[in-house]
């Protein structure tokens, strides 16, 4: 699982950094608004932890943007703003929890975890990409009317990517999602099902871009 930890005071966001990384999480970390906002536009996190006082960017505007985009990434909003409207205001804008600082390293992870469960909940059992349609509860594809012969993997990976249309995922993400923690592969296995999965999908005219040092995405049609 990958986050985005926004936070501006240098030793707090390492201490949070290490202790969620040694609970198994890839946590990037941005000190800054604007930097903050970049990384939010160019990657898919499957969750945000942000902070409000920063520099560049107030953590509200960050969040107003990111609700205007469209993108559905789960936001968890930790401040020391404590005042009731100020926490109303936020969720209000779109963050998905709150917390006040100084926070409980346990009760955070126990916040990260649950909005981590409530994001991967697909929102609509059914996707139709062009001639494409996903079953995410059977896990199944058709193209048109037939159905589409997929492996277990080359199914996860065509949702993973499904589930995020037009937004770049990394190798590091797409590995995670197919194989979890414990097994052993590599980048160029990743490559191989994303090359099968290009072959299957051309007759319905969908596209799996490269972004070259950052990763792939599908193209929506």
């Amino acid at each position: 699982m990958r986050l985005l930890l926004v936070e501006d005071d240098l030793l707090l966001a390492d201490g949070l950094a290490r202790a969620l990384r040694q609970s198994g999480y890839l946590v990037e970390i941005a000190n800054d608004g604007r930097v903050a906002e970049h990384w939010m536009e160019m990657g898919e996190f499957d969750l945000i932890i942000l902070d409000l006082g920063l520099p560049g960017m107030d953590g509200s505007e960050i969040l107003q943007r990111l609700r205007a985009r469209k993108q559905r990434m789960p936001v968890l909003v930790m401040s020391a703003r404590e005042a009731l409207e100020e926490r109303v205001r936020l969720l209000d804008l779109g963050a998905d929890d709150y917390l006040v600082k100084p926070v409980a390293l346990a009760e955070l992870e126990a916040r990260v975890r649950a909005l981590i469960r409530r994001g991967q909940a697909s929102p609509e059992p059914t996707l139709a990409l062009g001639r494409l349609t996903l079953d995410t509860v059977g896990k199944r594809a058709w193209l048109d009317d037939e159905a589409l012969d997929l492996t277990a993997r080359e199914w996860a990976a065509l949702e993973f990517l499904a589930l995020r249309v037009n937004r770049i995922v990394s190798k590091e993400q797409i590995m995670q999602s197919l194989y979890g923690w414990e097994e052993d592969i590599t980048p160029n296995a990743v490559e191989k099902f994303v090359s099968r999965l290009r072959t299957k999908l051309e007759p319905a005219g969908l596209v799996i871009r490269t972004v070259r040092g950052l990763g792939y995405y599908l193209e929506k049609p």
